[in-house]
């Protein structure tokens, strides 16, 4: 089991990164740093239509300009736990999917998108979609091949329960998987494997031991403890950070041209956009330039614990 600190980034190659992934960048830098720790950088392509090389190695250049190196990962594939582009790893999730199949806690499902909608209550309004389980075999029965049809999705039976994620910033948060997300996809009917068991099975074969990201993610952290669960793997720490909001308290946009790195990049020195940001994260006392490595020094995460968000314009 690894006991050394490792964090990770795991940007999406689909375009040029932006303020709040800046932030979830230096966050979990500082993190492991802080820690005399190690930061793994993973490029997370799976959506063939939108990832791009060119703008991974973009990435890659942004974060160096930042101040923010890694120890593995990347479009080199530096480190032993490689590959760290995740369009190159599908063996590896297969053999994970495998495992899960084994134990029979995944299914086949074939509910297309308008399936699903049609089985919304239609009182929620907050957006989610919950799977209500319509290809779920019946408790100890296995599914039935003769319906399968020519394309089908895989989905991992989630519990009736609650799962507790002790939360580094969030602090203890419960999910009831099953009433909050239904049975998740964890291979598509595209046979590209989904985010979150890829994000899992990574997580843990690469060493991570903490998982520093965005607070629109804390659900996941649930889903993929219980993935990790399943195939009896480690389960890291998560620390999901407050929501960004301009200085009226509203969310910041990735539409937002002003705030993608090469417009920062024209208005700021790589130090004074960590400075402002460590400044509106309550980390320095001024908004004065800051080098990340400076920063490192005494730096913990729970100072921003409590905190939902963090106006930075």
């Amino acid at each position: 089991m690894n006991t050394v600190p490792t964090g990770r980034f795991a940007p999406s190659p689909t375009g040029r990164m932006h303020l709040g992934n800046v932030f979830a960048a230096l966050m979990s830098w500082l993190s492991a740093r802080s820690k005399g720790g190690r930061w793994i950088l993973r490029i997370e392509d799976l959506d063939p239509g939108r990832s791009r090389p060119e703008y991974a190695r973009q990435i890659e250049e942004d974060l160096l300009w930042l101040g923010l190196d890694w120890d593995e990962g990347g479009t080199d594939g530096t480190g032993c736990h490689g590959p760290y582009v995740q369009s190159l790893r599908g063996d590896i999730y297969a053999r994970y999917f495998d495992a899960l199949h084994a134990r029979g806690v995944v299914y086949p499902c074939n509910c297309t998108r308008a399936d699903i909608m049609a089985t919304q209550a239609p009182h929620r309004s907050d957006g989610a979609v919950v799977y209500a389980g319509t290809c779920r075999p019946a408790a100890g029965a296995r599914y039935d091949t003769s319906r399968l049809e020519r394309q089908h999705s895989w989905r991992i039976q989630v519990p009736d329960s609650g799962i507790t994620v002790d939360d580094m910033v969030a602090g203890k948060v419960t999910f009831n998987l099953a009433r909050e997300m239904g049975d998740t996809v964890v291979r598509r009917s595209d046979g590209a494997w989904a985010y979150q068991l890829a994000v899992a099975v990574d997580d843990a074969l690469m060493g991570v031991t903490e998982v520093v990201r965005g607070c629109d993610l804390l659900p996941s952290a649930a889903l993929q403890t219980h993935i990790l669960r399943q195939l009896d793997l480690p389960v890291p720490r998560y620390g999901h950070l407050p929501l960004l909001t301009d200085s009226t308290g509203r969310r910041l946009s990735k539409r937002d041209a002003s705030l993608a790195m090469d417009a920062l990049r024209r208005e700021f020195s790589a130090g004074a956009l960590v400075g402002r940001i460590a400044y509106a994260a309550g980390l320095r006392p001024t908004p004065e330039p800051v080098s990340p490595r400076a920063l490192a020094v005494g730096f913990d995460l729970a100072a921003l614990a409590g905190k939902q968000t963090i106006a930075v314009i």
